[in-house]
């Protein structure tokens, strides 16, 4: 059952063959090669032409160009139907790599149609008859390969069985590199082969054209997406076929698999019977052949190990690819990483490889505002942390070992789970060692000692103060104070003298920060921070007014200075200072640009007699803290009443009157306590209504009671023929006796309450009732 129902009711070869218009594709191409070319846009544009061939239509021999090599074109979803053509049928083949072996040891197979379970070895292909080539898809799909010769491949192809991976009227978008002008479609593979631009991984090719767009990316690595791949892989508006370079070998060290519920893959490429659980299953799906994208475990009652080059977005073009089975998964490759650490002599620095376009930052765990690196869509990134940096917070755990968290983080704002964290660790062996040399040092004749001297004079010890304007050192600071920041090296005897390249504040946190220096050594803002001025001749000590200033969200603010030594007269940078008169002033200052590190030629060819900078590696970075309070939170006695109403009162908070005339005063309201805000507003008017409807409800049983008792008298007064009334004590009287009696009621009395009562006589027209 696993024979293509197509095999078996396709027409044979002899009837295909005579029918007009069969030749290859690339045969016929070449017959009307284009020269004309396109207007490529921002990707580059040339004509290929290959030194040879090593491709022909005939298979008559085994690739007869010298440094060509036999490999194979997959196309998943298609059969190739000649039942006359069939060399063998192998069944019970688990593997296409088995299959595809077949095939390569004989010379007969042309080309072979796999499906999990069969093999069918094929003596003619697609290359002599396209139409042949039909797709199959159910009830599963076949994977189709024929034989190529291509030039330039390396040890990869060897191992994943075939080069490139044709799809028929799918193309890639938006990560065109290079289009050349080609042929046929095995000279835009050769291409992408021979590329050495970039790395190229997969191309375009429009057979009516013959335009080949190479790329850097293919459908894998785009994007993590599955959404944004499905945009940027999918059918082509014309007559263009996709084709993967399956040779380039990929990061496989630290990868990420989703699982996809309930599916499993119709076909595969290899089943492993031998497997005992998942993980094992995931590792032989890392460590296979080829490139693997997925694997599952099987139906859960017969569990077998089974992997694919295929995922979901790479089966866009096939119908149905996957069984429905409860409880089964499907485990697809999201992103796989590879890691380099290097060691250098001040910093380590962490190289990333990525499987798929990368999109985020990666940062220092503890320090993920600092030491951080933005990255846009690159395959490859990097960070840096050098182990003086506070920025990056490199740990020491021990003598000779430097360690940190790194975080690749996909999101630019947030953690997911998609998100790596990694610990990197250097060691250093700081042991002395001998090492000697086996070479003969032997000199004749006679000397003359002339003398030796040799020195070495180590980086300068540099220290950053913040003192008042007396000179002393102050550790605390209110808003507006005027200070002093002093640079000096500790050592009076140095050779060295001092450049301010960077001054950055930063609050407490880390999280806010201002450029007081910036990197051509001016001030950003001659408001805050004055030009650095030279307090000696030996340039030793600079010195830098500023007033007093914080972050809204700490009271800390932490200096921190990018130091460059110099040998010799250390030359200052001019600065153009813009006036509040809208007029350019120029100063000088003790801050020194970054060195550019590519001189022209007029430059390398002057001799030198400047100063000399030190090396970039040897700037040294200097931190100091202050603590800086503000004015407004001061005593009573320093505020100033400015306005004043009945409800509330607006001071102003100021150290002296000097102050008031160069600040804008900074006002804060004191509500007074016998103001009503808008909470007792509502609470009192709650409690009016309450109490008023309890007065109404009061007021209406009231006057309810007080016209019964209304209705009682008038009928006791005006209605006495109908009622009579009687007493245990007094016998039954006469009408007349009966008013005066009732006349006569106290309804107050406790005695008379308690031993009269009335009885309804029977009335002609009205309702009987008691009334107790």
């Amino acid at each position: 059952s696993l024979i293509p129902s197509s095999i078996l009711s396709s027409p044979s070869s002899e009837s295909l063959a005579s029918e007009p218009g069969l030749l290859s594709s690339d045969s016929s191409s070449s017959l009307s090669s284009s020269e004309a070319g396109t207007d490529t846009g921002a990707a580059s544009s040339s004509s290929y032409s290959p030194s040879s061939l090593p491709v022909s239509t005939e298979f008559n021999s085994e690739c007869p160009t010298i440094g060509s090599t036999l490999t194979f074109e997959l196309i998943t979803g298609h059969v190739y139907t000649s039942p006359a053509d069939t060399v063998t049928m192998i069944p019970g083949v688990l593997h296409l790599s088995e299959c595809l072996d077949h095939c390569r040891s004989n010379q007969s197979c042309k080309s072979l149609n796999f499906e999990t379970g069969l093999c069918v070895l094929l003596s003619s292909s697609a290359i002599q008859r396209p139409f042949a080539l039909t797709p199959s898809q159910f009830p599963v799909f076949t994977i189709y390969a024929h034989k190529v010769c291509l030039t330039g491949l390396n040890a990869t192809c060897d191992q994943s069985g075939w080069s490139f991976e044709r799809v028929r009227g799918y193309e890639l978008r938006e990560h065109e590199r290079r289009m050349v002008n080609v042929k046929s479609r095995i000279e835009c593979m050769q291409a992408c082969v021979d590329e050495r631009r970039f790395v190229c991984r997969s191309a375009n090719y429009e057979d009516e054209t013959h335009e080949c767009w190479l790329s850097d990316m293919n459908r894998n690595t785009i994007n993590i997406n599955t959404e944004i791949r499905s945009k940027k892989y999918g059918p082509s508006s014309g007559n263009i076929d996709y084709l993967e370079y399956n040779c380039v070998r990929e990061p496989r060290k630290m990868c990420d698999f989703k699982p996809l519920e309930g599916k499993i893959l119709k076909t595969v490429d290899s089943v492993y019977q031998d497997v005992k659980n998942l993980e094992e299953c995931q590792q032989r799906c890392l460590t296979g052949a080829y490139k693997c994208h997925s694997y599952d475990f099987g139906d859960p009652s017969n569990p077998v190990c089974r992997t694919s080059h295929l995922d979901k977005v790479a089966l866009a073009h096939i119908e149905n690819p996957y069984i429905e089975i409860g409880g089964a998964v499907t485990y697809e490759l999201q992103n796989c990483y590879d890691v380099a650490i290097q060691c250098r002599s001040k910093e380590m620095v962490a190289k990333v490889r990525s499987s798929r376009i990368f999109d985020g930052k990666i940062y220092a765990k503890r320090k993920p505002h600092h030491c951080m690196t933005d990255v846009t869509e690159s395959l490859e990134f990097e960070i840096a942390m050098s182990y003086n940096d506070l920025e990056c917070d490199v740990k020491q755990p021990n003598r000779g070992q430097y360690s940190n968290d790194i975080v690749i983080q996909h999101h630019d704002m947030i953690v997911t789970t998609s998100d790596l964290g990694l610990n990197i660790n250097c060691k250093y062996d700081l042991s002395n060692k001998s090492i000697s040399n086996n070479v003969n040092l032997a000199i004749d004749g006679n000397l003359q000692p002339i003398g030796a001297h040799s020195a070495v004079v180590g980086s300068p010890n540099v220290t950053m103060k913040i003192t008042d304007e007396n000179g002393e050192p102050i550790r605390a600071a209110k808003v507006g104070d005027s200070l002093l920041l002093r640079f000096e090296i500790a050592d009076n005897f140095s050779p060295y003298e001092l450049f301010v390249r960077e001054l950055i504040a930063l609050d407490g946190t880390e999280m806010s920060e201002f450029m007081l220096i910036d990197t051509d050594g001016c001030p950003t803002d001659l408001v805050i921070m004055k030009p650095i001025e030279k307090m000696s001749n030996n340039g030793q000590i600079l010195e830098t007014r500023f007033e007093a200033f914080k972050f809204p969200t700490s009271d800390i603010v932490q200096f921190k200075a990018l130091i460059t030594p110099c040998v010799a007269n250390c030359e200052p940078s001019r600065c153009n200072i813009n006036l509040p008169s809208g007029r350019t002033s120029q100063t000088i200052s003790y801050g020194r640009r970054r060195r550019r590190h590519a001189p022209s030629n007029e430059m390398l060819n002057e001799s030198h007699v400047g100063p000399v900078l030190a090396d970039d590696a040897d700037n040294v970075i200097v931190v100091e803290s202050l603590s800086v309070t503000d004015k407004f939170n001061g005593p009573k006695k320093n505020r100033r009443k400015i306005e004043e109403d009945e409800h509330s009162q607006v001071y102003s908070t100021f150290a002296d009157d000097d102050w008031i005339q160069t600040h804008n005063l900074n006002r804060f309201n004191e509500i007074n306590s016998s103001c009503l805000n808008v909470f007792s507003i509502i609470i009192f008017s709650v409690a009016f209504l309450i109490g008023q409807t309890i007065l109404l409800v009061s007021w209406s049983l009231l006057c309810k009671r007080s016209s019964k008792m209304s209705l009682i008298d008038s009928e006791n007064i005006y209605g006495s023929s109908n009622w009579s009334v009687r007493t245990s004590k007094v016998p039954p009287q006469s009408p007349h006796q009966q008013m005066n009696s009732t006349k006569n009621f106290n309804p107050y009395s406790s005695n008379e309450l308690n031993q009269t009562y009335f009885t309804p006589q029977t009335r002609q027209n009205g309702p009987s009732f008691i009334y107790a």
